[in-house]
């Protein structure tokens, strides 16, 4: 889902040499973050940390909602949904995902085997995970076991990215925006985050200390793995 995190930056634009004619259109910054998401560069090590990181993400989203403190914005969401239309929580995480993606196509981002992976491997994490997962009693349980998601999400959030194979659809919606517009990552993010928030909650989502503290917490927990997780070029 990822809610890929707030801080998530955009694909890595290519470093590599231009062997180009100096006459030749310069690529897109679009195009050279799609190239370096289909790299074969050390595919070892990227591919398992990549569906790790995935599979993670949505196990620890599956986390703080069982806190049942309070959900990320896109999880408030997809719980309004969800309350009005049935279905599972993953799916909705599935289907909002691949919505998301129609809006990449007027921004002209293109997507790389991260996007489609964040795609099909969030919702079905987190519908694995709310199956066994139960709201614990307590609040210091609860509480715990919110603490536990957040952190566990920023590391998923740090692993997939650092993998180096492109954005998740709602951070790759964050990252075409700041493009075609240029406005600045934090304002499109808020903006992004507050309306998806307002929609969840006018549809029933539950929001609370939990939605605050993912907001305040995530991008720095976000920007620390990164600097441990992302996979460096040959």
């Amino acid at each position: 889902m990822a809610t890929a995190s707030p801080t998530a930056s955009p694909s890595e634009p290519s470093t590599e040499p231009s062997t180009a004619s100096e006459s030749a259109p310069a690529p897109t910054s679009a195009e050279s973050g799609a190239r370096a998401a289909w790299s074969t560069d050390r595919l070892g090590r990227r591919v398992p940390q990549l569906l790790f990181g995935l599979g993670l993400y949505g196990s620890s989203a599956a986390l703080m909602m069982r806190a049942s403190l309070g959900v990320n914005p896109w999880d408030v969401l997809h719980q309004g949904l969800q309350r009005h239309l049935g279905l599972s929580m993953g799916a909705w995480v599935t289907i909002t995902g691949a919505l998301v993606l129609l809006f990449w196509i007027p921004l002209r981002q293109l997507p790389g085997i991260g996007t489609v992976g964040n795609v099909l491997i969030l919702g079905v994490a987190m519908d694995l995970t709310l199956g066994v997962v139960a709201t614990p009693d307590g609040w210091a349980a609860r509480t715990a076991l919110l603490a536990a998601g957040i952190v566990l999400n920023g590391l998923a959030t740090g692993l997939y990215i650092g993998a180096r194979f492109g954005p998740g659809p709602r951070d790759g919606l964050m990252t075409g925006l700041h493009r075609r517009t240029g406005r600045s990552l934090r304002l499109i993010r808020t903006g992004i985050e507050l309306t998806v928030l307002v929609i969840g909650v006018l549809l029933g989502g539950t929001a609370g200390v939990g939605t605050v503290a993912y907001a305040l917490a995530i991008g720095p927990l976000a920007q620390f793995f990164l600097r441990w997780c992302t996979v460096a070029r040959r």
